[in-house]
């Protein structure tokens, strides 16, 4: 874990899901766009947030979330270890379509060291993204106690799950909605404020 000096501690997190692309298949690594046709709701969204640096996935439908509620805030460069899960060979599937039904089944009933052909397992996965938060955790040229990340519903759940201190099963009961907002909280331990907030 990176040390944080006094002055980064408390930082609060807050995690935001991408808009919506629609998709009814497992959606990881492809570029597939959002729909970002609901003006409202990211009106809503953007007055929620607090003045504070954006970070965002590389991929387009995470980075144009984030352009659309940016407004005067600092917009940090795009990190790709906020992507979402690598479904490998399983991308763009249905469940009931993935050949290897035993393989899918433990995947998402047993996440943990299993991972889709040419894909990520699930501590891979949390793996990386908690080294992309431990990056911002130690960067002294962040001046705020809040940041703004718009990522993936994977992604998102990396973080409740380490700051719930629960299983990866439970932490896939949890719901993250498209344009929710869900409060992570470091400060010297990781605690979980509201999760799947919607504005």
């Amino acid at each position: 874990m990176t040390q944080i000096s006094a002055r980064f501690a408390p930082i609060r997190f807050h995690w935001v899901r991408h808009g919506p692309t629609h998709a009814k298949s497992m959606v990881g690594w492809s570029d597939l766009p959002a729909d970002l046709s609901d003006t409202k709701a990211l009106a809503r969204l953007s007055a929620h947030l607090p003045d504070a640096p954006v970070i965002s996935s590389t991929l387009s439908r995470a980075t144009a979330t984030a352009d659309a509620i940016i407004g005067p805030r600092l917009r940090l460069p795009h990190d790709p270890d906020l992507r979402e899960i690598h479904f490998g060979d399983w991308e763009l599937q249905r469940f009931a379509d993935v050949t290897d039904q035993a393989l899918i089944r433990r995947y998402w009933e047993e996440p943990g060291s299993t991972a889709p052909p040419n894909g990520e397992s699930w501590n891979t996965v949390c793996a990386r993204v908690n080294g992309a938060v431990e990056r911002l955790l130690g960067r002294p040229d962040i001046p705020a106690s809040d940041i703004i990340i718009v990522a993936h519903f994977g992604v998102i759940l990396t973080q409740v799950q380490r700051a719930l201190g629960i299983s990866a099963y439970a932490a896939f009961s949890h719901k993250i909605d498209n344009l929710s907002v869900t409060e992570i909280t470091y400060d010297g331990s990781w605690q979980a404020g509201q999760i799947n907030h919607t504005p």
